[in-house]
């Protein structure tokens, strides 16, 4: 999976904007369409990537575990001046907070999701109960880029909302399951809100009085995102814990 993520990482943002810039002549972007081609291209690489790197030279490479059995979720967001749009695909998730409340902007690919349970037994697929809802009783989410073994049962095609921002928005939480399976939304969004008051205030989270110099919106996002990861990781997540913040404040915003 790290070397999925990593080509992800690197990757898809690259990806995204040359989509956006193909449609910089159209008097709008069609935000689901370039989502959707953003992302089987990054599969596409990943696949072209597993290919080539599955070419052995030596025998004893032969016991090293095959690259299409690995892939990554992800998760997108593109902020403009009037809209969030986020792209998922997996079981990372993007969380707003509007006004001290935490709304999600994307939905799980967990296998027992109805929609996707039947999508899978469509293309004649099975999800097995083992440790949890498991395609093929493997992968514990329905949609990734890379896991080649499991096409066309686990797809790339992501799931794109688009939503209006608004005066009262707060902030954008993006993270991986890592975080999610042991954070609400709520909790998550109640720590990133106690960083950025004390971004305003000039005080450190949990320190009121204590008046930290060069203290700025960056570094009140970086604050809350270590801050949630060790929260994670205090409540014993097993899973690997991403998290970015990106402060949605309007009077925060350079014009």
């Amino acid at each position: 999976m790290a070397m999925v993520a990593t080509m992800c990482k690197q990757r898809l943002h690259e990806i995204v904007d040359d989509e956006i810039t193909k449609n910089k002549e159209k008097e709008s972007v069609d935000w689901k369409s370039t989502m959707e081609k953003s992302f089987i291209r990054m599969d596409k690489e990943v696949l072209n990537s597993t290919k080539t790197k599955q070419s052995f030279t030596c025998k004893c490479e032969l016991q090293t575990p095959h690259c299409d059995a690995v892939g990554s979720t992800a998760v997108v967001a593109v902020v403009t001046p009037e809209k969030i749009i986020v792209s998922n695909c997996g079981d990372s998730r993007a969380v707003l907070c509007r006004n001290g409340v935490a709304i999600p902007l994307s939905s799980d690919h967990k296998p027992d999701r109805p929609d996707e349970l039947d999508r899978i037994n469509s293309a004649g697929g099975r999800v097995i109960y083992w440790d949890g809802a498991r395609v093929l009783g493997v992968l514990a989410m329905s949609r990734a880029i890379g896991d080649n073994y499991l096409k066309p049962y686990v797809i790339s095609e992501p799931e794109v909302t688009v939503t209006e921002r608004s005066d009262e928005d707060d902030c954008l939480i993006l993270a991986s399951d890592g975080l999610w399976d042991v954070v609400e939304n709520d909790t998550a969004c109640r720590v990133v809100q106690m960083c950025l008051k004390a971004d305003k205030t000039g005080s450190p989270p949990g320190s009121p009085g204590s008046v930290v110099t060069g203290v700025g919106s960056d570094k009140a996002c970086s604050d809350a995102s270590i801050l949630l990861t060790k929260l994670a990781l205090a409540r014993h997540s097993s899973d690997n814990v991403s998290v970015v913040v990106v402060d949605l404040r309007r009077d925060q915003r350079q014009q």
